[in-house]
């Protein structure tokens, strides 16, 4: 396998890591107040992610961001709270008056994302020479991955609410409801406490 293919797999599968769920949760939460004919809309705020995700990730695997695990390791956790809170406000029409600040929250909280896996990659890369070829990779994988992630997510949400099974605003509020949870846990078993 090549270098690149392995940097691609690993930037792939870190989104599908069930280990890892943060990143799945994040995105599940910026999908919430979307349906299908969105899809456009979110795979930009995807790109926007990990175009934020790829600077703090490189700026800390050349060791220009000091990282405090704990401090990164609570606000993960608290980026996925508020985007699941966001969904709740954004699901009645707000999402088309809030285009800009939507974009800036989500790339603000790509940023904070990136340092997280950071020390991962920065084992992963070793003694490499030349990181800009296994950045590159890593961040394609990562941004197929998130683009078949959403659109599971909007095809099931398409497919439940058309069947008629669940309504829209059912749905954005039981997930938001699910993920806020979820990520509250999470920031309480975190050891920044």
């Amino acid at each position: 396998m090549s270098k690149a293919s392995l940097f691609f797999q690993t930037g792939f599968q870190h989104l599908l890591d069930f280990q890892a769920y943060d990143h799945m949760l994040f995105l599940f939460a910026i999908c919430l107040p979307y349906g299908m004919k969105d899809w456009k809309r979110l795979v930009g705020l995807a790109t926007a992610f990990t175009v934020a995700h790829s600077i703090t990730l490189a700026a800390a695997v050349f060791g220009f961001i000091p990282l405090s695990t704990g401090v990164i390791e609570f606000l993960i956790p608290m980026s996925i709270l508020v985007c699941a809170i966001g969904a709740l406000i954004w699901r009645n029409g707000g999402k088309k008056q809030s285009f800009w600040l939507q974009y800036s929250i989500i790339g603000l909280f790509g940023l904070i994302h990136g340092m997280g896996f950071s020390t991962l990659l920065r084992a992963l890369l070793g003694r490499e020479e030349d990181v800009w070829q296994p950045l590159l990779f890593f961040n394609l994988g990562l941004e197929v991955g998130q683009i078949l992630f959403i659109l599971v997510i909007l095809l099931s949400h398409f497919l439940l609410v058309r069947t008629q099974l669940i309504k829209q605003n059912n749905w954005t509020i039981f997930w938001s409801g699910a993920i806020s949870s979820l990520a509250f846990v999470m920031m309480l078993e975190n050891k920044f406490w």
